[in-house]
Order: C-alpha cells, then structure tokens, then sequence
C-alpha cells in the first residue's frame, strides 16, 4: 500500500497540485489537518481532496473556519486571514470541514493533527511532550502536523530521539514505536519553502520525506489579489 500523507495544506491549491502530481500513482491520499486558513484558495483546496478521496483530521484551523472558538487564539495575521476564509467558504466545503474528526485510525495508522493527547492543539516539539504521546499510541506509528516542520519522534530503548528530515529521508520502523510529522503542504516553517509531504508504506513500516517547488510568487499574488496580511504573503518565499 502506497499513501500520501498531507498536513496544513492551508488553502495553497497550487502547492498541492504539485504535491499530488509529484506523488504519482497512490493507493490513498491522508491529510493531517489545517487544509484551510491563511492561503488564498480555501475552496479549491477542499474541493480537490474531495475529489480524490482524501481522507483525514481536523486541525485548528479548520475548526476556527467553522465558526469555532479557535479563532480567539489566533495571533492577529493569523485571525486576520481566519476572518477572510470564513467569508469565502462555499457551503459545501464548510460542510466538508465539519465532518472532520479530531482522531482516526488507518490501515493500523493513528492521524491527528496536533498530538494524541491534544488533538488539535498541542504541538509536538520537545522530547518530554513527544514521549508522552507515543505512551499513549495504539498502534506502533502516530501521524500529526501542526508544527509544519518534518520529523520524527522514535522510541529507541526506552528513550525518545529526535531525527529532523530533509527530501529523500526514510525510516523504517521495524517494529518500534514512532510519532512522524510530514511537514507543511501549504506554509513550511523549517527554512525551505518547497512543499512537504511523506510517502508511507504502512505495512511495511517504511516511509520517505520529499519536497516539491511550486509557483510561490503565484500564491502571493493571489494572496495580495485577498488582501491578506503581508507578513503571511512574504514568509512563503523563506519557508519560515
């Protein structure tokens, strides 16, 4: 079985059509969450997951774009373009959205978008917060996004280590126990601004980073066309 996992897409349609085709050929397509919030084309992006199947999380995003009470932690860029994708959603995708739940299992796969233990919003970022996710696995293999940065948390003789991913990274698990982070579709946040996603095996236990560029300056621009806060246009350029 051959998956694409996806995280925060964040309405770049254009980073997922190039994530999709560099994908090829897949047996299903899993989204981690954030598929709207802070890009330009909310509509588009839920439009093509449904078309292809993809199923997935809810993420906080996605939850503040539905009306929820998220929104109220949002930083003021943050809020800003949560306001805008409100007005912009089409019915059928609010519908979509809503749907989503905040935890599922997969082909023996465990998919949030923040942590096990928070769902939609813990971020997985220090070894004792990471541990304390995996104690609580069901399975041997955790999927999250939230972060946007490509990781992996793996259990190696009752201890927690840390391996950063960069294109072309794979892991096998082998039996052992793992929380994995894609990275970001939409708004990578590890310095490189080419869209992230893995490739999983999960009956192997295998799974590989890669990245992919896409027409950044086109999603600006579409950005600018919104009126969307200027510091979220820019940072597309520097991945941070």
């Amino acid at each position: 079985m051959r998956v694409a996992v996806l995280s925060d897409v964040h309405g770049n349609l254009i980073a997922l059509e190039a994530v999709l085709a560099a994908a090829g050929q897949v047996d299903a397509v899993w989204h981690l969450g954030d598929t709207v919030g802070y890009g330009p084309d909310p509509n588009g992006v839920v439009r093509r997951l449904r078309e292809i199947g993809a199923i997935g999380v809810r993420g906080n995003h996605d939850a503040a774009a539905v009306g929820g009470s998220e929104i109220e932690w949002f930083n003021p860029d943050a809020r800003r373009a949560m306001e805008w994708t409100r007005e912009a959603l089409a019915p059928d995708a609010r519908e979509w959205l809503e749907r989503l739940p905040e935890r599922r299992i997969e082909a023996g796969v465990e998919l949030v978008h923040g942590s096990l233990r928070q769902p939609i919003w813990e971020y997985v970022t220090t070894t004792s917060t990471a541990a304390a996710n995996i104690g609580l696995l069901t399975t041997h293999l955790g999927l999250h996004g939230h972060t946007h940065v490509p990781v992996a948390w793996l259990e190696l003789d009752d201890q927690v280590q840390l391996l950063r991913r960069g294109p072309g990274s794979d892991l096998t698990l082998d039996g052992r126990r793992a929380l994995v982070n894609p990275g970001s579709v939409g708004q990578p946040r590890d310095g490189d601004p080419t869209a992230s996603y893995l490739l999983l095996d999960p009956e192997a236990e295998r799974m590989e980073w890669r990245r992919v560029a896409y027409d950044i300056g086109a999603v600006q621009e579409a950005m600018r066309t919104a009126k969307l806060p200027s510091f979220l246009v820019n940072r597309l350029a520097s991945g941070t």
